[in-house]
């Protein structure tokens, strides 16, 4: 198995719709997904009546794309080779790949699956994309090996699985310094 079997229904999910149970309530929108029951989206209070002892990761928006914070996705699937991005100051990744214009600069790295650019060596622009690559050439997994049941030996892969991320994926340089001016800003003089 290449993959998890809640995957493929993850990415084909429609999410931030009202939920029906809780459509009067402030917190509807279905941008939560349960990992035991596979059974679609659902909103912040079916969590706490259906799912509250179960693994849910909750779909943020980003340009009218769904995305899952890397933080959230990364302890039960193998994410290697999918582009991240900052977003919010979070570091997330795309569920499908997002269409772009044809044209423009050329660019070394593509995705494999849409062409999409990408800013650093990686093979994919999204864990949909990641999912069509591994079905179609057989190379990769979602897995994530050696996990055993312990829960200490998972505290600390999981550490080492962070520790390795922060290598792999550098934080956002902080942005340069603004200029200022010298000086205190002079009126013309006026002339009549």
């Amino acid at each position: 198995m290449l993959a998890p079997p809640w995957l493929e229904r993850l990415l084909s999910t429609s999410f931030f719709n009202i939920c029906r149970s809780h459509s009067d309530a402030a917190r509807s929108e279905c941008n939560m997904f349960c990992l035991d029951c596979n059974a679609g989206a659902f909103c912040f209070y079916c969590r706490s009546s259906k799912h509250k002892d179960h693994q849910v990761i909750q779909i943020r928006r980003s340009s009218y794309h769904d995305v899952v914070r890397v933080s959230e996705i990364q302890k039960v699937l193998d994410i290697s080779g999918v582009q991240t991005y900052v977003i919010n100051s979070a570091r997330v990744l795309f569920l499908n790949e997002r269409p772009q214009p044809k044209g423009g600069k050329a660019v070394s790295h593509l995705c494999e699956i849409c062409g999409r650019n990408l800013l650093d060596t990686f093979r994919f622009c999204s864990l949909g994309c990641k999912l069509v690559g591994i079905k179609g050439n057989g190379e990769g997994s979602f897995i994530i090996q050696g996990i055993s049941a312990s829960s200490s030996s998972n505290q600390e892969e999981e550490e080492l699985r962070e520790g390795s991320q922060q290598d792999i994926y550098p934080p956002t340089p902080p942005p340069p310094p603004r200029s200022r001016r010298k000086g205190i800003p002079q009126r013309a003089p006026f002339r009549s």
